[in-house]
C-alpha cells in the first residue's frame, strides 16, 4: 500500500509558476513510475508528466518546455515545477504511483490539489 499526499496547489496569474510536491509513504526507489495527472471540469484525467525509477521522463505535449518533473529519493517525493502557466492549465492535479509487484501492477493516487490559473 502506498499513500500519496500532494501539496503546492493554489491560485496563480497567467505566466506565473507553481511547484507541486507529492510525498510518498514508502521508499520511492521501490516505485517503478511516479507521475502527475490532471483533470479539468468535465474532462477525463490525463497524464501531464511521468518519471521512472531509471530517471526517464515523459511529458504531455501541452507540458513540454514549461513543466519539469523530478524525484527526490532522499525525501521520497516527486515534484512538478510548472512555469509559464496558462488558464488552460487549470485543473485538479493528482499524484500517481505505479508499483510493479511479482504478479500484478497497482496504481495508487493522491487526493489531488487544485491549480487555478486566472487573472
Amino acid at each position: 500500500q502506498v499513500q500519496l499526499v500532494e501539496s503546492g496547489g493554489g491560485l496563480v496569474q497567467p505566466g506565473g509558476s507553481l511547484r507541486l510536491s507529492c510525498a510518498s509513504s514508502v521508499d520511492i526507489k521501490s516505485i517503478y513510475q511516479l507521475g502527475w495527472y490532471r483533470q479539468g471540469p468535465g474532462n477525463v484525467r490525463r497524464p501531464v508528466a511521468t518519471i521512472r525509477n531509471t530517471g526517464g521522463t515523459d511529458y504531455a505535449k501541452s507540458a513540454e518546455g514549461r513543466f519539469t518533473i523530478t524525484r527526490d529519493n532522499a525525501k521520497n517525493t516527486v515534484n512538478l515545477q510548472m512555469n509559464s502557466l496558462k488558464p488552460e492549465d487549470t485543473a485538479v492535479y493528482f499524484c500517481n504511483a505505479e508499483v510493479k509487484y511479482t504478479s500484478r501492477i497497482e496504481n495508487y493516487w493522491g487526493q489531488g490539489t487544485q491549480v487555478t490559473v486566472s487573472s
